[in-house]
């Protein structure tokens, strides 16, 4: 799991607006602008124990099954 980037897309495909989520990564002391820029691992959202949190990484976790289905 530790190769779970986590990016604004996967936020974004569940339907989390930025302003509630800059909220949020303020409210859990994270870096808002390193995630819109790079992403961010899994576990470091997973720590908050949060189940947005848990919601945006089984997001992520699709995706990236989904590209390394397409040979991405």
């Amino acid at each position: 799991m530790t190769d779970i980037l986590v990016t604004h897309g996967d936020m974004r495909s569940l339907g989390y607006c930025n302003r509630g989520a800059r909220e949020w990564f303020a409210r859990h002391q994270l870096d808002w602008s390193q995630f819109i820029d790079q992403g961010l691992p899994a576990p470091l959202l997973l720590a908050t124990g949060d189940s947005m949190a848990e919601d945006v990484v089984a997001a992520a976790r699709e995706r990236m099954s989904c590209e390394v289905n397409d040979g991405r």
